[in-house]
């Protein structure tokens, strides 16, 4: 005789729990290219530096990392301006672009955690 059973999911919960963990992975990834910014980033008295934040929009997913002084545009933009040895212009998009393996790495390490 054919046995039944009944299964019932709530969605909500595994879904909230997918959610942050990604924000979780999101916020990790920021971390991460702030870091490696912040050893190209131009340094007179580093104050550039030291403005450096990551932060991360939860509900839509948006992960940020910015400097915040009146010349950091200027500095990352201006590609014949003269910096320290191992310091450079474009400091924060060229180490976004060669983390690209790293940072989807540790998104997908958070939302695997979420998994178990």
């Amino acid at each position: 005789m054919p046995q039944g059973f009944r299964l019932s999911f709530n969605g909500g919960p595994a879904a909230r729990a997918l959610r942050e963990s990604a924000a979780r992975g999101l916020f990790l990834a920021a971390e991460y290219v702030l870091g490696e910014a912040d050893q190209v980033v131009p340094l007179d008295e580093a104050a550039l530096q030291r403005s450096g934040t990551a932060s991360v929009d939860a509900p839509s997913l948006t992960a940020m990392v910015s400097y915040d002084t009146p010349y950091a545009v200027r500095q990352h933009e201006q590609l014949d301006l003269r910096h320290a040895p191992g310091r450079t212009a474009k400091y924060l998009e060229t180490p976004l672009n060669a983390a690209r393996q790293e940072v989807a790495a540790l998104i997908a390490a958070e939302i695997r955690r979420a998994l178990r």
